[in-house]
């Protein structure tokens, strides 16, 4: 089985996200011309996605509503200097990212995903049935040894890698997109990727149905 199965990703299109760069740098040109009470739409519209990439980085919650509340302060403050040479979806990770791998380098804690969007989609009875033949109260426990293992592989990995599997896999942004924010080539964001995903399934291949 792919281990791209294991993830819950969030994919949009790239007319859609293209509208929406547009979009939200339509508000963006409000704020820096004085509209302060505008930024509030783009917080409104982005938190709970801030939230969402922090948090399956740091694994706790309350870090990520520091970091997260952190994140667009940030953006706030450094609004002016956002020219619209990137979307603001992706300077925004960019801010989110930095400020949570600082934090984690700085109070050196292992970073891991958690599965809980397993529990809280809607596609979590299509996930399971891909993740195991099993049903019931098995397959709970083998849910539960497979997030306990994923974890457990994910703290081996090293920031860099833990953050382009993240944003790839679960946040569902493109190379281009993963580079920008990490502020590194294509080809690195590839490299790291294909390392993660070959370590990853080395580490959970018996949990992975073929």
């Amino acid at each position: 089985m792919n281990l791209s199965k294991v993830f819950t990703k969030a994919i949009i299109s790239s007319p859609e996200r293209q509208q929406e760069a547009d979009a939200d740098f339509a508000v963006v040109k409000q704020v820096q011309a004085g509209d302060v009470a505008a930024f509030d739409k783009l917080i409104l519209k982005y938190r709970e996605r801030v939230f969402g990439v922090v948090y399956n980085l740091t694994a706790n919650r309350e870090d990520a509503s520091d970091l997260a509340q952190d994140s667009f302060i940030k953006a706030f403050q450094s609004i002016n200097r956002f020219q619209g040479h990137c979307s603001f979806f992706t300077w925004l990770y960019r801010i989110s990212v930095n400020t949570t791998l600082s934090h984690l380098r700085k109070n050196r804690l292992r970073s891991f995903f958690s599965l809980e969007k397993l529990h809280e989609d809607g596609t979590n009875a299509e996930v399971l049935e891909q993740l195991t033949d099993k049903r019931g109260a098995d397959r709970d426990t083998y849910l539960h040894e497979l997030k306990e293992k994923l974890n457990e592989a994910l703290q081996k990995l090293s920031i860099p890698h833990r953050t382009v599997i993240t944003l790839f896999e679960i946040d569902g942004l493109s190379h281009s997109e993963i580079a920008e924010i990490m502020g590194c080539s294509e080809g690195t964001v590839r490299s790291r990727l294909h390392y993660a995903k070959q370590f990853l399934q080395g580490e959970l291949g018996k949990y992975l149905r073929s």
